[in-house]
């Protein structure tokens, strides 16, 4: 029986995912493909410095549900940047994210199975979670 944590099953998930450099890129073209909406938010977007972002959210994203505190801290700073008074991304949103980053997981993942979908669910979900809260 596999008695790792969420976190630990995210983070191997994520490096296996991260180690092909096509998985951020393959990413943000799903994502991009949701809507008008979503690309227009994207338009003067540097793609080279929002791709190193995302892998960072990711892992802070584990950390932040772990409790660490300078993750959680991080994720507090990039909730206020996404609100209503900012980027206003708008609660809705999230779930175009979550799929498209599930699907690309799995995509790139060759180990991918239900626990790992849950543990993706899990980390991501608390990040999700917070963003909305700060909304």
């Amino acid at each position: 029986m596999n008695k790792s944590t969420p976190k630990d099953r995210f983070l191997r998930s994520l490096e296996r995912c991260s180690g092909n450099e096509n998985f951020i890129p393959s990413f943000y073209d799903r994502f991009l493909d949701c809507s008008d909406e979503i690309r227009e938010k994207f338009s003067h977007t540097d793609f080279e410095k929002q791709n190193e972002m995302l892998l960072r959210s990711l892992n802070l994203a584990a950390g932040a549900t772990a409790g660490e505190p300078e993750s959680l801290r991080e994720v507090r700073e990039r909730a206020e940047t996404h609100d209503r008074h900012h980027l206003n991304i708008e609660p809705r949103l999230y779930e175009f994210w979550l799929t498209s980053v599930l699907e690309t997981a799995r995509e790139f993942d060759a180990e991918w199975d239900d626990t790992i979908e849950d543990a993706w669910n899990t980390i991501l979900g608390h990040l999700i979670e917070r963003m909305v809260k700060h909304y």
